[in-house]
């Protein structure tokens, strides 16, 4: 190797295949737990009701108020209710959204989390919470949020929109491609990194093909562990900071904003970054790693512009200025009228370029 590094594995157990669901009890029990409470947003109630009617008397009922970014009035009324119905442990069932909430839950209760996703969002192998206030999205690191136990079945993500199964992919390639680049990257992660893109990259034209095709599902669901997995593990760089920023100060929806924002990134991070833009190139059978993504979403209907998400162009300034406040490490510095420049294009749905 090149250079030092620092690699460190946390614990998690990964239960994954299709009819991996039928292992939730067994999976509970193995938590040392016996009542749980199931988390879900509203538009998944059924099959929060689904695993309560099956879990029986180890249910401690649903809380199905899950929103984008957290709010923190949310996750205290979703404590509030586990604390009442003496649940040891949360069942998240659903994407980030869900999964963030059991992790709020999680940070100041301690109460251990079974994951089951139905999206691709991979925030359910990470220890990294956010939780929103007073309009300002708050992010950190903490052991204790990490979900214990994942049952990944790809049978619970055939029911996922195609436009929302498309974002919520490239949502999960973005978390491998900043790792790629990271602060603290290392040889572990950048292997999974590149294969999970890789994954992902096959995968979601399958499912555009057919979303019923259950190994395009399946090959999608190994692809967001990976990619996730990745993001648990290093840091996060310009793309977070920019998608946290518009995400949590500016209502804009998580998985759209990523898919939007992505190309942009890699492109304002090309030119200091040539190694890792060569892996998320090869993963994606393309010359150019941005504008194959960007690609991606224009092809099958994903939305390339934040103008199609509700933003304000009069809000550049202020998400720009929001983001260089408190920024993350980049490997390129960032520079005001740059960012100002890649928001303008990201606006407005122009291809990405190198500012």
């Amino acid at each position: 190797m090149d250079h030092p590094f620092v690699y460190t594995a946390p614990a998690a157990r990964i239960v994954f295949g299709v009819g991996s669901l039928q292992h939730l009890e067994r999976e509970i029990e193995l938590l040392g737990a016996e009542r749980a409470l199931i988390l879900c947003t509203p538009q998944q109630r059924n099959q929060a009701e689904s695993l309560a009617r099956r879990l029986g008397d180890r249910s401690a009922g649903i809380f199905d108020r899950a929103e984008m970014h957290v709010p923190i009035e949310v996750a205290h009324s979703a404590r509030e209710k586990a604390a009442r119905r003496g649940a040891d442990c949360a069942l998240a069932i659903g994407g980030g959204s869900t999964i963030g909430l059991g992790k709020a839950i999680a940070l100041d209760s301690g109460l251990p989390i079974l994951a089951v996703p139905t999206t691709y969002a991979g925030s359910e192998v990470t220890p990294i919470y956010g939780i929103t206030k007073a309009g300002l999205k708050q992010t950190g690191r903490a052991s204790r949020v990490l979900p214990r136990t994942v049952i990944y079945d790809p049978t619970l993500t055939l029911g996922l929109p195609v436009g929302m199964s498309l974002t919520s992919g490239i949502n999960a390639i973005a978390h491998a491609a900043e790792g790629l680049y990271a602060q603290d990257a290392n040889p572990v992660m950048s292997l999974m990194a590149e294969e999970g893109i890789r994954a992902l990259g096959h995968a979601l034209p399958a499912i555009v093909k057919d979303p019923a095709d259950i190994a395009a599902r399946s090959k999608a669901l190994y692809g967001a562990w990976l990619c996730g997995t990745v993001l648990g593990n290093v840091g996060m760089s310009l793309h977070h900071k920019l998608c946290h920023t518009l995400g949590g100060s500016f209502n804009l929806p998580h998985a759209e904003t990523h898919t939007v924002m992505l190309p942009h990134a890699l492109a304002y991070n090309a030119a200091h970054a040539p190694a890792a833009m060569r892996r998320i190139a090869r993963a994606l059978d393309s010359d150019d790693g941005a504008l194959a993504i960007r690609n991606l979403a224009s092809k099958y209907g994903a939305p390339v512009s934040l103008q199609e998400l509700g933003m304000q162009e009069q809000d550049i300034a202020r998400a720009v200025e929001l983001t260089v406040s408190n920024p993350y490490w980049n490997p390129r510095p960032l520079e005001r009228s740059s960012l100002v420049a890649l928001m303008a294009r990201a606006f407005a749905g122009d291809p990405p370029i190198t500012i």
